[in-house]
């Protein structure tokens, strides 16, 4: 069995509202030199080794990411 972490985050060229409105409530609780933030999603699942590298594509392709404004990564770890 392994554990698969797909990171979903908005595309660079995408305006990210929830992470503009981290940047401002940093700045009310007095953090400040913060450049950017941006916020994404993570999924983790359990996979046995029946699963391949493509269903794992098309799992975040298709189900766990929007393409046309997100961009993902899978990563595998054991």
């Amino acid at each position: 069995m392994a554990r698969v972490v797909v990171n979903v985050m908005p595309k660079a060229e995408i305006l990210d509202p929830q992470g503009k409105a981290v940047i401002q409530a940093l700045g009310r609780i007095g953090v400040s030199g913060v450049m950017d933030v941006r916020q994404g999603k993570r999924f983790e699942i359990e996979v046995d080794e029946t699963v391949t590298q493509e269903q794992l594509d098309h799992i975040a392709s298709t189900l766990l990411a929007n393409t046309v404004i997100e961009d993902y990564t899978i990563e595998v770890t054991q």
